[in-house]
């Protein structure tokens, strides 16, 4: 029986907040809120999860890339849980493409992120590890890494004119 998971939408004041340091990644509240953000994720058509998403104002990120309706041309990968996570930029050249958001249903907006990153980060052993992200996975995470600053991808749009209905979304999809 698929349970129901909750997301904080925007205007809640949780996606706004800078999200608080892990300091006992072992912790058993720290295990159980990324065991519920791994189902949480799972039951969605999203490609990652920050914890204040789940009302949680704590650094952690789950990149999950699969293809999806939403993301049909998606990379699939495992998920990757990301404790504390921090990013060097690789190549300075940023892309604009489209992004949405589980926080803002029914919106898509062209959004420039960094095409090339090195991701270092804890894993749930708490050991130190690094990835590095090119494309839409460096856009996965930085997405999600603006939510543990208190962004949304709303925030990085450099034109209104690029922010669309998820509905004129889908046409373009179905046009290319």
């Amino acid at each position: 029986m698929k349970q129901n998971y909750k997301i904080a939408q925007l205007g809640h004041p949780i996606l706004r907040q800078q999200a608080e340091h892990v300091e006992d990644v072992c912790s058993p509240g720290i295990v159980d809120l990324i065991e519920y953000m791994l189902k949480t994720l799972a039951e969605t058509n999203g490609v990652g999860l920050a914890a204040p998403q789940i009302f949680e104002s704590t650094c952690i990120v789950i990149i999950a890339s699969r293809p999806s309706k939403r993301y049909p041309l998606a990379p699939k990968m495992e998920a990757v849980v990301m404790i504390n996570p921090s990013f060097e930029v690789l190549l300075k050249t940023k892309h604009k493409d489209w992004e949405g958001c589980l926080s803002i249903p029914g919106i898509r907006a062209l959004v420039p992120r960094y095409q090339k990153i090195k991701i270092s980060y804890l894993d749930q052993q708490g050991e130190n590890q690094q990835l590095i992200a090119e494309d839409f996975i460096a856009r996965i995470f930085q997405h999600e890494y603006d939510h543990l600053k208190g962004l949304v991808y709303l925030d990085r749009v450099e034109n209104n004119k690029d922010i669309i209905s998820e509905e004129e979304f889908q046409k373009l999809m179905d046009a290319n």
